[in-house]
């Protein structure tokens, strides 16, 4: 046995020995082994104020890893019932209702019937020739061939909406009328074309109501 230690080429794997600085095979550099040894810290000395803050920083650290993991732990649970919970929700509503059936008839609603739009209330009618208000108490005196005269009637209250007037003469062979179709009749022409004692009763109507005044008629 060879007291002098073999050593072992880093490059090719060849022994040779210690005492040669290369490599007899492949000319590699033999490195040689530090004998240095590494300091001790510290840290690693007990007693001392560096050792007992290593091992607090130690304890710490266990401790806050082992929070950390009870923590993640926690949130798992919670998710997973959460979803386990979503899922129990979503196949309840996945259950289809049954379509409720009706034999009841469907009532269709009339449209509400409108209603009549009411007939003006006429109260009175004044027959006027200018200003003039003529009643069968204060009636004007008109003369055979004298030219035509144009009569008025106004219907009150005035609100009164488009009112329509008719003239109407009791005794056509001496009064003739002539409404106007323009105003509906609130003018009308008024001719004397015959003598007769008493005088001639001429109305007119608007709605219903009438209003009358007496003509003379009188021979030139």
């Amino acid at each position: 046995m060879s007291l002098i230690p073999e050593v072992k080429c880093r490059r090719c794997g060849e022994t040779f020995s210690s005492v040669r600085t290369r490599c007899p095979n492949c000319g590699t550099r033999r490195v040689a082994q530090s004998g240095r040894v590494p300091g001790v810290t510290a840290g690693t000395v007990k007693g001392t104020a560096a050792y007992d803050r290593a091992a607090s920083n130690t304890k710490w650290q266990a401790i806050f890893g082992l929070i950390l993991v009870v923590a993640v732990l926690i949130a798992v649970i919670v998710m997973v019932s959460t979803s386990l919970d979503g899922a129990e929700s979503a196949a309840q509503n996945v259950v289809p209702t049954a379509p409720v059936t009706s034999n009841d008839i469907p009532v269709v609603e009339t449209a509400p019937t409108p209603e009549p739009t009411p007939t003006p209330a006429v109260q009175s009618i004044d027959i006027m020739f200018y200003t003039t208000k003529y009643t069968e108490e204060n009636g004007p005196t008109m003369w055979v061939g004298d030219e035509p005269l144009d009569f008025t009637a106004n219907a009150w209250p005035a609100t009164i909406e488009n009112p329509v007037y008719k003239w109407t003469s009791a005794n056509e062979d001496c009064i003739k009328l002539t409404p106007n179709p323009d105003d509906n009749g609130k003018t009308c022409t008024i001719e004397c074309i015959g003598a007769i004692g008493g005088g001639v009763k001429v109305t007119v109507e608007c709605f219903g109501v009438t209003s009358t005044m007496i003509i003379y008629c009188r021979e030139k």
